[in-house]
């Protein structure tokens, strides 16, 4: 699996187990790779969408090429 693969699969658990909480569920975890997996509450939510967005911001730089780059503009 390439890393882009494994970044939308990540993804897609984390936004699955926020649906979960945001829908009445007391838990909900999400497997993080070879680290296991972090169990989230209605206590720690927005570690989980600080989580989400972090997915997003990697899957946007694999798509992408590394970060932003330089935009120059001449007058």
């Amino acid at each position: 699996m390439t890393e882009l693969t494994v970044l939308k699969q990540r993804l897609s658990e984390a936004e699955e187990a926020l649906h979960l909480l945001l829908t009445g569920q007391k838990e909900a975890s999400v497997n993080v790779g070879g680290f296991g997996s972090i169990t989230y509450s209605a206590a720690n939510q927005a570690e989980l969408v600080r989580y989400i967005a972090q997915l997003k911001l990697d899957i946007r730089r694999q798509e992408r090429g590394i970060g932003r780059r330089a935009l120059f503009v001449e007058f």
